[in-house]
């Protein structure tokens, strides 16, 4: 961290001049004004949270997509699992992606409650409470979907969905501050209340009430590392080979129980769970996305303290990296991403990991000689970006190739070494740039990730419904290509009502 000194203050911009085509032009590089949110990181959440959705209304069966349009392990046209088939496809990067986000999230949000002071025992109550609200969202938000309450929804079931979706914005929003306790307290106990009603009076096709063991295993996944990803990132502050060693055993762990078991006392703890409908220690593997987030967290979280390169030290130093450069390191960041994919995905193991190998050689080049904050940042998270894409692939063979299902060492680390490269990628566009508003509606999902992840079944589609444009939407099934554009539509729709929640500042909490 660059520490204050009484150096003046930098200039707003850094222009350069740039060769073009019959005459020079002039680009501007403007350096970062010291921002108070990660917006990248932002983008990075809302471009994972809408390609979950968007790959859910990806057309099936007979008007299938290409394969590279499904998750790998369920190819068309039938989609049932194979899980013995290697590769990943790009619906197989959102999952990871996301929890990389969360992982990132972890020292920004924690830390800044760490050092306003007050008990640590809070600290570990708000960890704790995190996890037992998404664990609720799991259980709700299951058993309010309207294809879960009926096979074949009626107008009646797409309006529970739509009062389940409603209910849980008492339960969830963030209410202002300046409200008196009594209303804030009414609102939020009315919510629950109803939430509980609607929970103990729903039936299901088999004719069951609520049950624990209907649950939405992602968000119960989700729950899990926001437990034990920020107490590991708590106990490892400012202890990174710590962390790393964390890993170590976890990766003791996992190889002593997948892909078989071998038994012992290791066994009957990767067995052992005394709540099975929130915690397995099977879950716990996907710290090895959310630990190298927490990393990435903690050099984001650097950044922002230090002003984002207008700090003191460097604030009169001109940006080392001229803006082609910089079009050329976000190029490379998500050229690589392309790559990995491709190329595990058809298989060409050893062409993609020498491509692989020669493209992090040569962004270790291209981001060579840092002198901002912000191009040590790009170096910092692309170092990290390299070791965990080589792991990744050295991995590959381990398990019989990379796979999301059931997911591989492989998987684990080269997904989050993509999601490091498109971080770079996106911070380049909106903190380089200054183009934020050309990814404006992935920020604005990000930062609401939750109404979006809901929004979808219990708000969207019963909407669409009920005026019944469903059907309007239906005659472009008529072809695999018209298929994706009905789900393009719907997932923008959904896109742009999650942006006017956020732009009427209601925020779910989690």
């Amino acid at each position: 961290m660059p520490d204050q000194t009484g150096v003046p203050p930098t200039p707003p911009a850094a222009t350069q001049r740039v060769a073009g085509t019959g005459a020079s032009r002039r680009l501007t590089l403007l350096r970062p004004k010291p921002p108070n949110r990660a917006y990248a990181l932002d983008a990075l959440r809302g471009l994972a949270i809408l390609g979950m959705v968007l790959s859910g209304q990806l057309p099936f069966g007979a008007n299938s997509l290409p394969a590279w349009m499904y998750h790998a392990q369920v190819p068309p046209p039938e989609h049932k699992w194979i899980g013995t088939l290697p590769g990943i496809t790009w619906v197989d990067l959102v999952f990871p992606f996301f929890l990389f986000a969360l992982g990132a999230a972890i020292p920004l949000a924690l830390g800044r409650r760490l050092e306003q002071g007050g008990p640590k025992w809070k600290a570990g109550l708000f960890i704790i409470e995190r996890g037992l609200l998404l664990g609720f969202f799991a259980l709700y938000v299951q058993a309010i979907r309207p294809f879960v309450i009926s096979e074949h929804p009626s107008a009646t079931t797409w309006l529970v969905g739509l009062l389940g979706f409603a209910l849980l914005s008492p339960v969830l929003t963030r209410l202002p501050g300046s409200w008196p306790a009594g209303w804030r307290w009414g609102i939020r106990i009315g919510g629950w209340a109803g939430a509980a009603a609607l929970l103990a009076l729903l039936r299901y096709p088999d004719g069951s009430g609520f049950s624990l063991e209907r649950s939405d295993i992602i968000i119960i996944v989700l729950a899990n590392m926001a437990v034990f990803g920020s107490f590991v990132w708590w106990l490892t502050r400012g202890k990174l080979l710590l962390r790393l060693g964390v890993l170590g055993v976890l990766i003791a762990i996992r190889l002593s129980n997948m892909p078989h078991p071998i038994g012992g006392w290791v066994s009957d703890i990767w067995a052992w769970s005394p709540v099975p409908w929130i915690y397995r220690l099977y879950y716990l593997q996907y710290l090895f996305i959310v630990v190298p987030g927490t990393i990435a967290g903690d050099l984001l979280l650097q950044w922002l303290a230090g002003g984002a390169g207008n700090v003191a030290s460097n604030s009169c130093d001109k940006p080392a990296w001229s803006p082609l450069r910089y079009t050329a390191i976000a190029g490379l960041m998500l050229g690589m991403t392309v790559v990995l994919v491709a190329g595990l995905k058809a298989r060409w193991l050893v062409p993609t990991s020498l491509a692989a190998f020669a493209l992090c050689g040569f962004g270790w080049w291209l981001l060579s000689k840092p002198v901002t904050a912000t191009e040590r940042l790009f170096r910092a998270l692309f170092n990290w970006a390299i070791y965990w894409l080589v792991l990744g692939l050295f991995f590959e063979p381990y398990e019989g190739g990379i796979k999301k299902d059931r997911a591989t060492m492989s998987y684990y680390f080269v997904t989050g070494g993509c999601a490091i490269c498109v971080l770079i990628a996106l911070s380049i566009l909106v903190d380089v740039f200054r183009r934020r508003r050309g990814v404006q509606l992935l920020v604005e999902n990000g930062q609401n990730p939750m109404i979006a992840y809901a929004g979808i079944n219990n708000l969207v589609l019963p909407v669409l419904a009920l005026i019944g444009a469903n059907k309007v939407l239906a005659v472009l099934d008529a072809t695999p290509w018209l298929g994706f554009v009905r789900g393009a539509i719907i997932t923008l729709l959904l896109a742009l009502s999650v942006s006017a929640f956020t732009k009427l500042k209601v925020f779910w909490r989690t």
